[in-house]
């Protein structure tokens, strides 16, 4: 397992301070096995355990649990080990088979049994295709590119990606209703599954600001994973201990920065996530909050939308979809649900002396809604 960096402060800091395991992403675990099938059908011969690198830089090393070479073709599995997090995933065969392609044809992703089909707009993969997620596609493309590298091959390949048991595990998800059937999706953006134990982590907001305190900084950033994490870097030119992993727990963060100020505070996330946030909602995990399409309908109305639109973004089969359909029509809900997420955490300041400014981000990273800061006063 890769050794973690300790800090003073920041996202690893706060994990380390919980005292709980990561794991890995389905993600992560369909790259490795990737990377193995991939150097077997070139070159014979499996490597177990596989290396490869995630986003962030780190070398894991995953253990086969399945490995297959045929015609053509090369299969291995690794388990997946989400580490202390209580993901329903945790403990599935993930499995890659790789077979070659036609000269040109790059990496072509198939679902094999067990991982879902994208059936439904809104999602950040087009109608038809494999419930396999950008991040996930461009990790084992680097890794394909790799090994090909290595071992003298074309790169075309076809990769098929299936979990054991996949389709009745994903009945426990919110999979059926983003209309992605017949299984589970491959997620992932770092790789690593950081583990929410709600008591444990909240400690760790609270450490983190604290530290962030002690150091002298002014302005922090209350980040909902690791994508907000770094836009709000970005934008604001932030160092690595003003900046707090709130995950799903923006109550936390505020309720913290209630009694403990810091001047500045800047509240980064997914759009889905912060539109639970305008809504009012302290704890944005999807088994406890859900994104109210009736609610960013009215605020789309607020902001010019028209009867017809307003009614299809109550339609709508996600937050991303909302924020399309009316960037389309001009209306800038994106903005609209961050000043309202703005105004949630300014009642939960209660007056603190803690100026809020809002960012909400999509899957890409790219910024779709903005807030300015605004203080308690409405300075």
């Amino acid at each position: 397992m890769t050794e973690r960096p300790r800090a003073e402060g920041g996202r690893a800091a706060q994990l380390e301070r919980t005292g709980l395991r990561h794991g890995w992403t389905t993600g992560a675990c369909a790259t490795a096995a990737t990377t193995a099938a991939y150097t077997a059908l070139l070159t014979g011969d499996f490597p177990d355990p596989v290396g490869i690198t995630l986003p962030k830089g780190q070398r894991p090393a995953f253990v086969l649990a399945a490995e297959e070479l045929g015609p053509g073709r090369a299969m291995a599995g690794i388990v997946k080990d989400a580490g202390d997090d209580p993901d329903v995933t945790h403990g599935a065969m993930v499995r890659a088979t790789v077979r070659h392609a036609p000269p040109g044809a790059g990496v072509v992703f198939r679902a094999g049994p067990g991982v879902g089909t994208v059936t439904r707009p809104g999602l950040p993969l087009e109608v038809g295709e494999p419930a396999v997620n950008p991040v996930p596609r461009r990790m084992m493309r680097e890794a394909v590119a790799a090994v090909a590298a290595e071992h003298g091959g074309s790169g075309d390949v076809e990769i098929e990606i299936s979990v054991d048991n996949g389709e009745e595990i994903a009945r426990g998800t919110w999979n059926p209703r983003l209309g992605i059937l017949g299984g589970l999706s491959i997620l992932g953006t770092t790789g690593i599954v950081v583990p929410y134990s709600c008591s444990a982590w909240i400690d760790s907001i609270r450490r983190g600001v604290d530290v962030a305190r002690a150091a002298g900084r002014t302005h922090v950033a209350g980040c909902t994973g690791s994508t907000s994490e770094k836009v709000a870097a970005a934008v604001h030119g932030l160092p690595q201990d003003a900046l707090l992993d709130m995950g799903d727990f923006a109550g936390a963060v505020l309720k913290y920065l209630r009694r403990h100020p810091v001047p500045r505070l800047t509240v980064a996330g997914g759009f889905a996530k912060l539109s639970k946030l305008a809504a009012g909602h302290l704890d944005l995990h999807s088994s406890r909050s859900q994104v109210d399409k009736g609610f960013l309908a009215g605020l789309a109305r607020a902001g010019g939308a028209d009867e017809a639109l307003a009614a299809a973004v109550a339609s709508a089969n996600t937050g991303l979809e909302t924020v399309q359909l009316c960037a389309a029509r001009g209306v800038p809900l994106g903005d609209l649900v961050a000043a309202a997420a703005r105004e949630t955490a300014l009642g939960v300041l209660r007056g603190a002396p803690v100026a809020v400014d809002v960012i909400c981000v999509d899957r890409a990273g790219g910024v779709v809604g903005q807030a300015p800061a605004k203080g308690p006063r409405g300075g």
